[in-house]
């Protein structure tokens, strides 16, 4: 478990680092918002360029995908109908749906897998899955929801536009394109989307630990029953429903089954909180889901791997 610990800490480390940005105010009043930007708009994209570009697309066709990829789907239905229920809108139904199935797979999951699991590939499916499905899907409906567009065709219009205007989106299937080329760039090409791409899980860290600064408690404000649904489908059901469908309906053997089940019960990535900020939409819900699961993530991963491991 010494990856789950150090990948913690220097999460950790960083975000304390954003909240005394917060608290002794050196990078100014806009901090947060401009370090959200940054991530958005140039380093995420670059990162996902470079990770994609270097990834084996085959691995989309492996069995335990499909269990990755129905674990997701349950949970993400089960919020989204119980905002349509509850009526909470439908730019925090997304942003929530997001946050109670979208994991850490990149600064939390690639150490993990990589020590823990013994392989830092496993996290590659998940990752895919979600930049190339999961993201587009939800930056689309965000920009539809806060763009005042009404009729069925300029609807479908603005549908099949916005992927290809959203960063986050071109970065991932400009990388998708490159690996499914098989060509392989010149080292010299490649560094510097690897510098700019440096910069995104750090910015990101950093927003959300400035964000933390005069937040109040979690679990305890408006937005309480959609960050406490969030969070028990996320740290609880999310791995539960993976275990469950890899054990008894797909049979997969104790190895895949326990790196399927672990990934499934990473945290909500930070990147949810990056595109709640950045469309002004349930920001608050999503630092706390973000919060609260990374915290619940190490009791979750100590007793499964006491159980499967």
């Amino acid at each position: 478990m010494s990856g789950v610990i150090a990948g913690f800490s220097v999460i950790l480390s960083v975000v304390v680092i954003g909240y005394m940005l917060g608290r002794v105010p050196v990078l100014g009043p806009n901090a947060k918002d401009v370090l959200t930007k940054l991530a958005f708009y140039v380093a995420s994209p670059a990162l996902l360029f470079t990770i994609l570009a270097d990834t084996d697309l085959s691995i989309l066709l492996s069995g335990s995908v499909v269990v990755t990829v129905l674990s997701v789907v349950t949970v993400a239905t089960v919020f989204a109908m119980v905002a349509a229920v509850r009526r909470w809108g439908v730019g925090r139904t997304t942003v929530g749906t997001l946050a109670s199935s979208y994991v850490n797979a990149g600064n939390l999951g690639i150490p993990i897998a990589a020590y823990v699991l013994d392989d830092a590939s496993l996290v590659a499916p998940i990752l895919l899955m979600q930049l190339l499905i999961m993201a587009p899907v939800g930056l689309t409906i965000l920009d539809l929801n806060g763009g005042g567009v009404r009729g069925f065709w300029p609807v479908l219009r603005r549908s099949l536009g916005t992927p290809v205007r959203n960063p986050v989106v071109i970065g991932s299937l400009a990388g998708v394109v490159l690996s499914a080329s098989g060509w392989d760039p010149p080292g010299p090409l490649m560094e510097p989307f690897e510098l700019i791409g440096g910069m995104a899980v750090p910015a990101m860290l950093l927003a959300f630990g400035i964000s933390l600064y005069g937040s109040p408690a979690p679990g305890r404000g408006p937005d309480k029953g959609p960050v406490l649904l969030a969070v028990s489908l996320k740290s609880v059901v999310q791995p539960l429903v993976a275990w469950l469908l890899g054990a008894l309906v797909f049979d997969l053997e104790s190895a895949t089954l326990f790196s399927v089940v672990v990934l499934a019960a990473l945290p909500t990535a930070q990147n949810v909180f990056t595109y709640a900020t950045q469309y002004r939409t349930g920001e608050a819900m999503v630092r706390e889901v973000v919060l609260l699961t990374t915290f619940l993530t190490v009791p979750v991963l100590f007793t499964l791997t006491f159980l499967l491991g």
